[in-house]
């Protein structure tokens, strides 16, 4: 009548993504998609492998899927190569790189290869955080620290 529990907590977990994809600047965002790229690689790789020794076939493609479409309609498309210069023009060519990759490895079920962009998406995910660390500049506070006083009873 009301559903499953796990239907719900499905539509629980979206409603959190949505909110935090409003509320996110540009920069989190595409942390977002690394994310979203590497929770996908992951997935693909325990189906290849297979938890109960079988490997799943059909989730191992879509997870790949999914991958390549973070890759490609996401972080690629996200590249402005006019004012990113040869730092976007080289982000292509990686991009690129790793969706013809993952679609290799699709075909032949390459572990080592969905390993390989996994490896790179995290080292791209850490730069991008760290980049985004560097430019945070610390809120001055609004009223100056106030002193420490004590009280002595006379």
């Amino acid at each position: 009548m009301f559903g499953t529990m796990q239907r719900g907590v499905g539509a629980y977990a979206k409603v959190g993504l949505e909110t935090g994809v409003a509320a996110a600047s540009p920069h989190k965002l595409i942390i977002m998609l690394y994310d979203g790229a590497m929770v996908a690689l992951l997935s693909a790789i325990n189906n290849m492998k297979g938890t109960n020794g079988a490997a799943n076939v059909a989730a191992k493609g879509a997870s790949i899927s999914k991958a390549i479409t973070i890759i490609d309609n996401g972080l690629r498309a996200s590249l402005d190569k006019a004012a990113g210069g040869e730092i976007a023009q080289n982000l292509d060519a990686l991009y690129d790189y790793m969706s013809r990759r993952l679609l290799q490895a699709n075909i032949k079920n390459d572990v080592a290869a969905v390993e390989e962009v996994h490896g790179l998406m995290s080292d791209l995910r850490e730069a991008w955080v760290a980049i985004g660390e560097k430019n945070e500049q610390p809120d001055a506070p609004a009223v100056p620290a106030m002193q420490k006083t004590t009280l002595v009873s006379v």
